[in-house]
């Protein structure tokens, strides 16, 4: 059982991204699934979940610039992050947030000013 994110890069403040997370080894398209950041010295926070029906819920930090949404006939989760700030450059991590597994190495974002 393995999830791993992608999609991570350098972008400008105001800049977008989209974070992809490919999950094998088992069928999620029931789980919620979660997308969580570490910045540089902080814990890592959840920042979206996204249930197995599709409902999201976000952090107030990113509430109204990302979104999550899911694909379950390719096992996939995406994050959809608009108007970036530089105080969103962390290390994003997708996972299972009621049965936690491996972290993985998770996708790096760096957002400039």
């Amino acid at each position: 059982v393995q999830l791993q994110a992608s999609g991570g890069g350098l972008v400008q403040a105001g800049g977008s991204l989209r974070l992809s997370c490919a999950a094998s080894g088992s069928d999620f398209s029931r789980n919620t699934m979660g997308w969580y950041r570490q910045a540089p010295g902080k814990q890592r926070e959840l920042v979206a979940r996204i249930s197995g029906g599709g409902i999201s819920i976000y952090a107030d930090a990113v509430k109204g610039r990302f979104t999550a949404s899911r694909d379950s006939a390719k096992n996939m989760v995406y994050l959809q992050m608009n108007n970036l700030k530089p105080e969103d450059t962390a290390v994003y991590y997708c996972n299972l947030p009621y049965s936690l597994i491996d972290w993985g190495q998770g996708t790096l974002v760096t957002v400039s000013s």
